[in-house]
């Protein structure tokens, strides 16, 4: 044994033996190790790491429209300007069958409603007429009632004599007479007197002209008139006015002012049919022309006219 050693003595009294030297350093002593323990078969699998708190996503997720970029166009093509892409998507109209029956829909309504203003607009004169008018208007109203429930009348009368009469022949050849005379009246082929009235009118300006004759001869009509001569001319069924220099013509006749109508019918209906609010004489005056009208207890209406045989019509009986 070398003297260097010296015995250990129980209980580790004795001096811990000295480190050897060396040229390092020295280190420091290490602390006793506590006994490690057996790792568990869990610990001996890799850490994972906890996953974070997934959020609820949607069945298919949803992503953010990107901005579209305008398409680029192939080189050496001009580019189009805002007003062809504007006639482009104009043109041709996509129309759908919906679209096509609202139009149509509106389009009867925009109809309608043009006939509701213009039916308010004629009517509006009335509105604004006085007392003594309105009343006047009715008092035609109800001549042309009655003057076309005495016609229904007649024929009614002559249908029941020639049932009833015991000569059938001999009734039926005077109706047919007397038809001939009222149609002679109205073709102008033979003369005609009766009550009636005399309209002069006199155009000094010369503003009058031949569609306000026109109008003065259908209100006359209407009014109940039955026979009409105007400076010498007959008027019938087929009579037309035109404007000639310096007057007017009926059936290629000229004629020049004053215009005197003579017409046989009921005074009491053809006076207050010219002189309606908004009516003949009203109308005549706007024009600076000076109307007259005369009634007369008898009124002669001798123009005639040649008549003419048909060349293609022939009787049925």
């Amino acid at each position: 044994m070398s003297t260097n050693e010296s015995p250990e003595e129980p209980g580790g009294a004795g001096r811990p033996p000295e480190p050897p030297k060396s040229s390092e350093s020295p280190k420091s002593p290490e602390p006793p190790k506590s006994p490690e323990p057996q790792p568990s078969p869990e610990s001996l699998r890799p850490p994972q790491s906890p996953e974070p708190p997934q959020s609820p996503q949607p069945s298919e997720p949803s992503q953010t429209p990107e901005p579209s970029e305008p398409a680029k166009e192939a080189p050496g093509q001009p580019e189009e300007t805002g007003r062809q892409r504007l006639a482009a998507g104009l043109w041709p109209p996509r129309v759908s069958r919906a679209q096509l029956i609202v139009a149509l829909l509106l389009f009867v309504l925009g109809l309608g409603l043009a006939i509701q203003v213009r039916s308010n607009s004629d009517s509006s004169a009335l509105r604004g007429a006085r007392q003594e008018d309105l009343v006047r208007i009715l008092d035609e109203l109800d001549g042309r009632t009655k003057r076309l429930e005495d016609e229904k009348q007649q024929l009614e009368d002559q249908r029941k004599e020639l049932e009833n009469s015991s000569n059938q022949a001999e009734e039926a050849r005077k109706q047919t007479v007397e038809k001939e005379r009222q149609l002679g009246i109205l073709a102008g082929t033979v003369a005609a007197q009766g009550p009636g009235i005399t309209l002069k009118i006199t155009d000094p300006t010369g503003q009058v002209q031949s569609d306000q004759l026109l109008d003065t001869l259908q209100e006359l009509r209407a009014a109940g008139a039955e026979a009409i001569q105007i400076n010498g001319v007959r008027i019938v069924a087929g009579s037309y006015f035109s404007d000639e220099n310096g007057g007017v013509a009926i059936d290629g006749k000229k004629i020049t002012q004053p215009y005197e109508f003579k017409v046989i019918g009921k005074p009491q209906d053809l006076e207050p049919a010219l002189n309606i609010p908004g009516g003949v004489v009203q109308t005549l005056e706007k024009e600076q022309a000076t109307v007259a009208v005369t009634r007369s207890a008898k009124i002669v209406v001798d123009a005639l006219r040649a008549a003419k045989q048909p060349d293609y019509a022939r009787s049925s009986s």
